[in-house]
C-alpha cells in the first residue's frame, strides 16, 4: 500500500495546511504522523465555510489533493510548532497542592473511547468528528494510539489522547470534568513517557493553558527533523494505576 504522504515536503509547505483530502483510517493517521501532520477538519457551522475555502485551494494549485474517501480532510503541520519537554513540564503551586491533595488516581489506556468523547463535549463545532472517533479507535487498537485516564475513585473526572510515534507522543485533545484535571493528566503523561525512555511531546499548537504548562515553539523544519530521528525508536508506556501525589516530590 502507497504511503500517501510520502511525496508531501511538509517542510517547505507555505502554510499550515500541507494537504487535502484521504481516508480518515488508522493506515493513513500513521503516515500523517510520521510525515509531522495531523487532520483538523470541521463540522457543524464551519464545515461548509472549510469546504468552500479548500475547494479553491485545490483548483489553484495551492494545496494538493490525497486520494480518498472521506472528501477534503484537512492536514495540518504548523510553523513554529508547538512542543513540550517531558521533563521541563511546569507544575506550579495551586497544581502541586492539587496533586497532593486530591486522592486522584491515573491510568493509560483504561478507557478509550471514554476519554475521546470526553474530549469531543465541546458541542456542535467540536472537530472531533464520529469518522475522528471511529479512525483514532481503530487506531488505539491497533496499539498506536493511547490515553491517559485521571480518576476519582472510579469517575473518569479529565485525560488526554494522542498518537506515539516511535518515541515522540502527538497529542490531539484533553479534556477536564474537575478543575486541573487536564493539566494532571498531562504530568503524568510526562512522568511515564520519562519512565519510558523518551521526552518529546507533541502539543500542535499553541495555547494559553499549555504555554502555562512548559509549553514552548520550535520551528516546524526542526521539529521534523526530530521527528524523523526518533519516530522508529519505539517507547511503551506503562499502563497500571497510579496514586498522582508520587508527582509531587516529598
Amino acid at each position: 500500500m502507497s504511503d500517501p504522504f510520502a511525496e508531501l515536503d511538509v517542510a517547505a509547505a507555505p502554510r499550515s495546511l500541507v494537504a487535502l483530502g484521504g481516508t480518515l483510517d488508522a493506515g493513513t493517521l500513521v503516515s500523517a504522523y510520521r510525515a509531522g501532520c495531523f487532520p483538523w477538519p470541521s463540522s457543524g457551522e464551519h464545515e461548509q465555510a472549510l469546504e468552500r475555502q479548500a475547494r479553491r485551494l485545490v483548483k489553484r494549485g495551492l494545496v494538493p489533493l490525497l486520494p480518498g474517501e472521506d472528501g477534503l480532510i484537512p492536514w495540518c503541520s504548523p510553523d513554529p510548532r508547538a512542543v513540550l519537554l517531558a521533563d521541563q513540564v511546569v507544575v506550579r503551586r495551586s497544581l502541586r497542592q492539587r496533586l497532593r491533595g486530591c486522592g486522584w488516581t491515573a491510568t493509560v489506556d483504561a478507557a478509550f473511547d471514554e476519554v475521546v468523547a470526553g474530549c469531543a463535549e465541546r458541542g456542535e463545532g467540536t472537530w472531533i468528528t464520529s469518522r475522528m472517533r471511529e479512525a483514532y479507535g481503530e487506531l488505539h487498537r491497533a496499539g498506536g494510539a493511547h490515553s491517559v485516564e485521571v480518576w476519582d475513585g472510579e469517575r473518569l473526572v479529565g485525560g488526554l489522547y494522542g498518537v506515539l510515534v516511535g518515541s515522540v507522543f502527538c497529542g490531539e485533545s484533553m479534556f477536564h470534568r474537575e478543575r486541573d484535571a487536564s493539566k494532571v493528566a498531562l504530568v503524568e503523561l510526562c512522568a511515564r513517557a520519562l519512565e519510558a525512555g523518551f521526552g518529546l511531546i507533541d502539543t500542535q499548537e499553541e495555547t494559553e493553558h499549555l504555554a502555562s504548562l512548559g509549553q514552548v515553539l520550535v520551528r516546524r523544519s526542526d521539529y521534523l527533523e526530530v521527528l524523523a530521528t526518533l519516530r522508529d525508536r519505539p517507547a511503551e508506556l506503562a499502563t497500571d494505576r497510579r496514586q498522582v501525589a508520587r508527582l509531587v516530590p516529598a
